[in-house]
């Protein structure tokens, strides 16, 4: 399984390929990373992003909106923070 710190790598990789404002999901990161268990990462990969979010780095979003992930219900997206 991946460390932490290379979840946290992947989302800052995986969103520098992408245009300012773009997000990934926290599936991308988990896919890209770890083959058909893809699955057991979603959670750690959410874990990774909260860290993040609490550097300044990225923001946690839901329909668009800049969301705090501990009341996120459902589906997030990751993005750098603007």
């Amino acid at each position: 399984m991946p460390t932490d710190r290379a979840l946290e790598d992947e989302i800052r990789r995986l969103l520098s390929l992408r245009a300012a404002g773009a997000t990934i999901c926290p599936s991308d990161v988990a896919r890209s990373l770890g083959d058909e268990r893809w699955r057991e990462l979603m959670d750690p990969v959410r874990e990774a992003a909260r860290r993040l979010t609490e550097a300044g780095e990225v923001e946690i979003t839901q329909g668009g909106e800049v969301v705090e992930q501990a009341s996120a219900k459902g589906p997030i997206r990751i993005r750098r923070r603007s």
